[in-house]
């Protein structure tokens, strides 16, 4: 919430107060501060804007302005009980806040952001009925730079296509998401990459299904603010929200095949479709002209990590099986589709999972997994986060309140948080694609043990199959 629809709901409530305990109690300087309440309420729209969880403090507001009615007890017991009855609205609105705040990456860097959108010439785009139509992929680099470093840029949006957006956006109704383009990234644009000894090391990172990018942005400027360059992907067309090159804002188009009757395929042949994009981009990072020369020069990009969450987790998985730039591989509670490329996995793996009794993983999850952590030809790790549930490793909760996440909790598990889970996420792969990218081992079961509730470690034998049911 920001500081102006704060100040305001704080000034309405205590205007409704004094409404409803003392009407009658300093008329004049009650007038005074209606008065101030309303320049406060024109001040916040005109900074803000309008949003829909503004409009019953606006009407509290105008409830609370007027005088004392003398009539009969019945009238004005309703009255009274209407105005308790819009304050509790104008509170419950606010679980869901109309500015949301992410938590400040606390690494050793700031972070920097920019945005590319690139279009892939050899590729079509099956999602349309165009064949001129190209494929796209958008990739935001989060970066680190140093502190205080100056911006190039105005701010960029949390979100891609605010005031075009789709009805809803990976389930959540558009119009509340009205003022996320005012969401603090903690991240300044297009700042100068910070200076280093060496390269700096490259990780792509691809999204759960269905999630736009900006869903994974607390963990992605954490990753950043540990030295990473952290570039994070949009699919065109599975993606929730996706702004193209040509500037259209596009949503979900799903491409089942006639009597299909469930999604396996469509998943195995879009888990070979995010393949394709990330290895275009790992493309891109080395042609010339695609990133501006400061940055490309400074990074590593003969060795590259890939990672992702939920289906992007499973995808990474897919694209260090078929790429030999990819050196290593993070699966954050993702479940593998398909066949993979490589069966013999040769190159690190690190599998990341929420609280197993939250979050319930399916026997296709397990043994999907088992399989890849099966063969001890590489490094193979595995840790399981408690109390986290499938959505702490995203932005998702932060879109509610404290109040609010407290409740999803308790309805759904995740009690440790999307903060702390991004922090410990953070953490373990830091230390985790340490030796792969930079040469300096890490110790990913060290960095696990500073936090209370976090198990698991190297794996020797794989992950324990799902019991047939």
């Amino acid at each position: 919430m920001l500081i102006p629809d704060l100040v305001l709901i704080v000034a309405v409530l205590a205007l409704a107060a004094w409404r409803l305990c003392a009407p009658s109690w300093r008329p004049r300087l009650r007038i005074a501060a209606i008065g101030f309440a309303f320049l406060l309420a024109a001040g916040q729209w005109a900074v803000c804007g309008f949003t829909w969880q503004d409009l019953p403090a606006y009407l509290l507001l105008a409830l609370s302005a007027l005088p004392p009615i003398h009539t009969g007890a019945p009238l004005r017991w309703i009255g009274r009980l209407s105005l308790v009855a819009l304050a509790a609205v104008c509170v419950g609105v606010w679980i869901l806040p109309a500015v949301p705040t992410l938590p400040q990456p606390d690494g050793r860097y700031a972070v920097g952001t920019r945005i590319y959108r690139w279009t892939d010439a050899s590729r079509d785009e099956p999602h349309t009925a165009d064949p001129a139509d190209r494929r796209s992929v958008i990739a935001q680099a989060w970066y680190p730079v140093e502190h205080g470093a100056p911006s190039g840029g105005a701010r960029l949006a949390y979100i891609d296509g605010i005031g075009r957006l789709p009805d809803s956006v990976s389930g959540v109704p558009s119009f509340l998401m009205r003022r996320y383009g005012q969401i603090d990234t903690h991240a300044t644009p297009l700042a100068p990459l910070a200076r280093s000894d060496r390269a700096w090391p490259v990780v792509l990172f691809s999204p759960g299904y269905g999630a736009p990018r900006a869903a994974y942005t607390g963990l992605a400027t954490q990753l950043a603010s540990r030295g990473f360059v952290v570039f994070v992907l949009d699919h065109p067309y599975e993606a929730a929200v996706t702004e193209l090159p040509n500037g259209q804002v596009v949503g979900t188009r799903e491409l089942l095949l006639p009597g299909e009757r469930d999604h396996l395929g469509y998943m195995a042949r879009e888990q070979v479709r995010r393949t394709a994009d990330m290895r275009f981009v790992i493309d891109q990072l080395a042609r010339p002209g695609a990133l501006p020369p400061r940055l490309r020069s400074r990074i590593d990009t003969t060795r590259v990590a890939v990672i992702g969450h939920s289906f992007g987790g499973a995808a990474a998985i897919a694209a260090a099986s078929a790429d030999p730039r990819i050196v290593a591989a993070a699966n954050i509670d993702g479940t593998p589709y398909g066949d993979l490329p490589d069966r013999k996995r040769t190159r690190p793996l690190l599998l990341i999972q929420s609280d197993y009794a939250e979050t319930h993983h399916s026997a296709f999850f397990l043994n999907g997994n088992a399989k890849l952590l099966a063969d001890p030809a590489a490094p193979g790790f595995r840790f399981e986060i408690g109390r986290a549930n499938h959505y702490s490793f995203t932005d998702a909760p932060f879109f509610f309140a404290p109040p609010g996440r407290w409740l999803l909790a308790q309805a759904m598990g995740g009690e440790r948080g999307p903060g702390e889970t991004q922090r410990v996420t953070a953490d373990i792969l830091a230390a985790f694609l340490a030796g792969p990218l930079t040469g300096v081992p890490g110790d990913p079961a060290a960095a696990a043990s500073r936090y209370p509730g976090v198990t698991g470690g190297a794996v020797k034998k794989g992950l324990p199959a799902a019991k047939p049911s």
